[in-house]
């Protein structure tokens, strides 16, 4: 994913949705060290939205490459799709 495709995805969906639902001021945005996600572009976007509370390789919190530590979403996303994409399991190769 390109730079301009993240940021526009932030700016038409995911800003939008958390304004929308009143979080804006209480959401903490954590994200990795992809260079779509550290592109000074998104970095300044993020900033605007979430000042101070941007966890990121540049962000306000730093969030180290390769950091040991997990995230919210490996705690909870990857299993949570897991558990939906196994409900059904594949009968063949198609």
């Amino acid at each position: 994913m390109t730079g301009e495709k993240y940021r526009s995805m932030m700016r038409n969906f995911m800003i939008p949705e958390i304004e929308r639902q009143g979080l804006v001021h209480d959401f903490w945005f954590q994200q990795d060290g992809a260079t779509s996600h550290t592109a000074r572009e998104t970095v300044a976007l993020l900033r605007e939205h979430f000042p101070g509370r941007l966890t990121s390789r540049f962000g306000d919190v730093p969030w180290p490459p390769k950091s040991p530590d997990l995230s919210p979403a490996d705690f909870f996303l990857w299993g949570f799709i897991k558990s939906k994409v196994y409900t059904t399991k594949p009968t063949n190769m198609r």
